[in-house]
């Protein structure tokens, strides 16, 4: 069976070449919960290597959460958001959650895949789990990325001296509510940390949901200190150390692991938005193995029609039940200093 869930976000058409849609209300299962403008429609069984979140819009038309999703959050009145919580110039990001805060699930946008759905990262055969590193519990954020960006392998980082590593920009939401996988949410971003992940570039965005009510008193890296003190070194602590339980060395941080502001990460935001533009259309990029397809970009050569895009979903598992996980998921984890 199905489970068709309301994600919260709106359907803005920015960078789309197609007229604006009206957010219409479906019928829905029984087992479907209201929220906004996009639906999610699960596959598989949670905790399975075939588990697969599709995104879909408010009109039922399949999309992939990467490529269809706009970056920016074009018109501010359309996403019903109190004025009080907004600058007249404030710029506003899409922001997909891919893990909840205090869940061990390692779920990703599958960037290989048709849809690119959001799934469980399998390594050596085995699902992925971050480890409880005390006092950490899970993800110690709503953990994502932003779509339409894209960290290049080809491209050197200036600031980092690494080269990207082929996933969309990610990014930690610092906000009190705990999200769910799939859901679209929209974020004011707050500052940047330069994490080097096995010698790759892996920027780390510092964000918060603007339905928060800290968002009003977060404008910058440095109102984190003051509003929500700790955070930010428990963030670079949780980064340094989550792969050592798994046998791995500590993780590297470029820029001397300091936090750069507000206005150094939308710059680096923007050059990722230009290589995810140049990604999608053309046809081939040297040592990519993205998938791109897409079901709204007039100009990239691999958009599909509504059709085809259906085809991908129907042809994955069934929704079934959750699974069990390993008692290894809830296990606690000591490390010194």
């Amino acid at each position: 069976m199905r489970l068709l869930v309301r994600n919260a976000a709106s359907f803005s058409l920015a960078y789309f070449c197609s007229l604006k849609r009206k957010c219409l209300n479906p019928v829905v299962s029984s087992h479907a919960i209201r929220m906004m403008h996009y639906l999610m429609e699960m596959r598989g069984r949670p905790n399975s290597p075939d588990y697969r979140i599709y995104l879909k819009t408010s009109d039922g038309k399949y999309i992939s959460p990467f490529h269809d999703i706009p970056l920016y959050v074009a018109d501010e009145q359309e996403y019903d958001v109190p004025p009080k919580k907004l600058k007249t110039n404030e710029i506003l990001f899409n922001m997909v959650v891919e893990v909840p805060r205090w869940t061990n699930a390692k779920m990703e946008m599958a960037t290989m895949e048709p849809l690119n759905p959001i799934k469980q990262d399998v390594k050596n055969g085995k699902l992925r789990y971050v480890a409880n590193i005390f006092p950490h519990k899970g993800y110690i954020w709503n953990y994502g990325a932003l779509p339409q960006t894209w960290e290049d392998p080809n491209h050197t980082d200036k600031d980092t001296k690494c080269c990207g590593d082929n996933d969309p920009i990610d990014v930690c939401d610092i906000g009190s509510n705990v999200c769910e996988a799939g859901q679209v949410i929209q974020v004011k971003v707050l500052g940047i940390l330069a994490l080097i992940d096995e010698g790759e570039t892996d920027w780390k965005v510092i964000a918060i949901n603007i339905e928060d009510p800290d968002a009003l008193n977060l404008n910058d890296i440095e109102d984190v200190r003051k509003v929500k003190p700790g955070y930010l070194e428990a963030t670079v602590d949780w980064f340094k150390k989550y792969k050592v339980p798994d046998g791995k060395p500590e993780n590297n941080f470029g820029l001397n692991g300091q936090f750069k502001n507000k206005d150094f990460a939308i710059e680096v935001i923007k050059s990722t938005h230009s290589y995810w533009k140049a990604l999608v259309t053309k046809a081939k990029t040297k040592n990519v193995e993205i998938v791109c397809q897409n079901t709204s970009l007039c100009d990239s050569p691999f958009k599909c029609s509504d059709a085809e895009a259906s085809a991908v979903v129907q042809a994955a598992a069934e929704y079934g039940g959750p699974l069990p996980v390993s008692f290894e998921v809830n296990k606690w984890h000591f490390l010194s200093k």
